[in-house]
């Protein structure tokens, strides 16, 4: 007589459910039946870290989706997702699997796109340095006060596109963790170039005094922020306490790197260093038809007897992701088909690059064995459509 496989016992789908450690792996043994699926949760909190998606730039064609690509399934994913799927909105980064939208309003919108959860974090008008916002200014609707005191105005779209670069979590927002319904969300400033944090509940954002400059890239690593300036100068900021605190330690590097990113690598500090050259058409060598492209990366590691940055020669199993997400690293080995001692790299700084005749990003992986930099295999650009915002790496978080 042939199995009834409807049938099997509860606790015995609840066993194999928790040995399916890829995501999409879960999705497709629930689907199997409405036994199957009506027996296991739609939130498997037991998944260890995932190999993200790549989400590729918006195109028109989409309309109110959103394109991801699946490494570990090798397939692509369309998540519909109006809150994000527009050109008047920028895709802003991502941390913890959160997006960060932002569009042509002083809204700051959290949003996971596997469970269309959102969060509003303070708008942008409760900036510091951020003076006044008023619509009828049309053109001209934010005021803000520079650095050294100048005071110039933006309008809605310039604020968007160029006010915030980064907005790093401390965890995500939305889990049974007591510690995660505490996240903070800490932003990088380019106007001016400063630190400002919120914590959950907050109104309005609060500057981190002492940080200023320290804009190149911000991490989460053990209980802190770490964030870093051009010259290679950590400041380490606790938020946790009702009195924040900012302590710098700066150290001597000989890298003159043109971008600086912060991973957090088996519970060390890396820093990575990326190196860009300028590149012209052989034709018309004149800088609208320029674009930059990534030549090579170092890698340090935080020493904290020195301390001192410390230069690594080999990541071992380790994989970077770098660009416009909250930077984090994997081992290889889980991940069939992934390259260990590499670093996977999207596009961080993609509007001069669009702005030229060429039109293309600037993402691969880069071996650090022998310095070759290969292309992702998924993205192929198609020249003649129309696309906003680089491709971002964004972590699965189905919680």
């Amino acid at each position: 007589m042939a199995v009834d496989w409807t049938q099997l016992p509860r606790e015995l789908f609840e066993s194999i459910s928790k040995c399916l450690t890829i995501y999409a792996d879960y999705l497709r043994f629930r689907a199997v039946c409405h036994s199957w699926r009506s027996s296991v949760s739609n939130i498997p909190r037991h998944l260890p870290p995932q190999l993200p998606w790549l989400m590729l730039p918006y195109t028109q064609s989409l309309q109110s989706h959103l394109a991801f690509f699946d490494f570990s399934a090798q397939s692509l994913h369309l998540l519909e997702l109006p809150e994000a799927a527009s050109h008047r909105k920028r895709r802003c980064g991502s941390s913890h699997g959160w997006l960060v939208i932002l569009g042509e309003t002083p809204e700051v919108l959290l949003l996971n796109p596997l469970t269309r959860s959102k969060i509003h974090l303070p708008p942008l008008s409760t900036f510091p340095y951020v003076l006044s916002f008023n619509y009828s200014e049309v053109g001209k609707e934010y005021e803000l006060r520079g650095t050294f005191g100048a005071i110039h105005r933006l309008g809605l779209r310039e604020m968007r596109d160029s006010f915030i670069k980064k907005v790093v979590l401390s965890s995500s927002p939305q889990s049974d963790n007591n510690n995660n319904k505490n996240y903070i969300a800490l932003a990088i400033l380019l106007q001016p170039d400063i630190l400002a944090y919120c914590k959950n509940g907050d109104q309005s954002w609060t500057l981190l005094h002492r940080a200023t400059f320290f804009c190149e890239d911000v991490i989460y690593h053990k209980d802190l922020f770490y964030a870093v300036d051009k010259q290679g100068a950590i400041a380490v900021c606790d938020l946790h306490s009702e009195s924040p605190s900012v302590s710098i330690t700066r150290m001597p590097i000989e890298s003159r790197s043109d971008m600086r990113y912060l991973v957090n690598s088996e519970d060390e500090l890396l820093m990575v260093t990326r190196y860009v050259e300028l590149h012209y058409d052989d034709i018309s060598p004149y800088s609208l038809n320029a674009f930059y492209k990534t030549v090579r990366f170092e890698v340090f590691r935080m020493v904290w007897s020195g301390p001192q940055w410390e230069k690594v020669t080999s990541l071992g199993d380790r994989m970077l992701f770098i660009g416009q997400n909250s930077s984090f690293s994997l081992p290889a080995s889980d991940f069939p088909g992934c390259l260990g001692n590499c670093i996977y790299f999207t596009d961080d700084d993609c509007e001069f690059n669009l702005d030229s005749d060429f039109g293309e990003y600037d993402l691969g992986i880069f071996k650090i064995c022998d310095g070759s930099i290969e292309p992702l295999p998924c993205y192929q650009r198609n020249p003649h459509s129309q696309v906003h915002g680089p491709p971002i790496w964004v972590t699965p978080n189905p919680c």
